[in-house]
């Protein structure tokens, strides 16, 4: 499964697209993705996306560079669409202080708020963290965490790994964790236990080597997989088996609703 991608992005806008790039992945043997909001827009995009084919799901939040004008209508927009059965995450949002188009006082009022409304809802909270690993974690401790969170495109070094895991909290590692020059990455990659990890591809962004710098696509995650499966000195079809295990426990999917032949 990617558990984390952005099809309107990748260039997705009606259902003949959706199912065309999901046909590609699925040949890939990539079965199921997530679809992933990062504004009202899309949030509403991805939620009709997801009925348009039964392997794609939806997750909606505010990302942390639109929280500047994070609106009481936003919030209830969030909120009515969350409740959607096709809705399997609150994300991503979070904290990004590499980018300067919010506040960081802004974007942590927004990330307590979808921290308390995936407790609301009971789904996971998919977490986008980017030069902000100490400040997530914080409010996370401070606020409680949901029971279940997801850092997306994981990019702690092993320190904030073992932080990570002894919180229960599941990584999700994106083509980065193949870039030969991601030293500390890889390592953290070596480093967590099975189940409390998940690949995505955050297409169109972060290919995975060895067509590092292409556009993305979900089939991509394949190649992540076999990469992982090195790291970690086991075999792809071993970890294709404990990845979909993990996917299917942490999203509530229903493997026996899986249309068959598809993984």
């Amino acid at each position: 499964m990617d558990a984390h991608t952005h099809l309107d992005a990748c260039g997705a806008t009606d259902p003949d697209g959706v199912r065309a790039m999901v046909d590609r992945a699925q040949a890939a043997g990539i079965g199921r993705v997530i679809t992933v909001a990062d504004d009202i827009t899309s949030a509403r995009w991805v939620v009709q996306a997801a009925t348009w084919d039964e392997r794609v799901f939806a997750a909606v939040a505010i990302h942390p560079t639109r929280t500047s004008k994070f609106t009481d209508h936003d919030r209830a927009t969030i909120k009515a669409l969350a409740t959607h059965d096709r809705v399997v995450a609150i994300g991503e949002t979070g904290l990004d202080y590499y980018w300067d188009y919010s506040t960081p006082d802004d974007q942590r009022a927004a990330f307590r708020w979808h921290i308390g409304l995936a407790k609301q809802v009971g789904k996971p909270l998919m977490i986008h963290d980017r030069d902000a690993h100490d400040d997530v974690l914080s409010i996370l401790e401070d606020e409680g965490p949901p029971e279940t969170v997801v850092f997306h495109s994981y990019s702690g070094d092993p320190a904030m790994t073992e932080r990570c895991v002894a919180a229960g909290y599941v990584l999700s590692f994106s083509g980065t964790v193949t870039f030969r020059n991601a030293h500390a990455l890889r390592e953290s990659a070596t480093l967590v236990p099975d189940g409390q990890f998940l690949v995505e591809t955050d297409a169109p962004f972060l290919t995975p080597h060895p067509f590092r710098g292409r556009p993305n696509e979900p089939y991509c995650a394949a190649y992540t997989v076999r990469g992982l499966a090195q790291l970690r000195g086991v075999t792809d079809t071993d970890l294709c088996k404990m990845l979909v295990d993990t996917a299917e426990r942490v999203f509530g999917l229903d493997r026996s609703a899986q249309p068959e032949g598809r993984s």
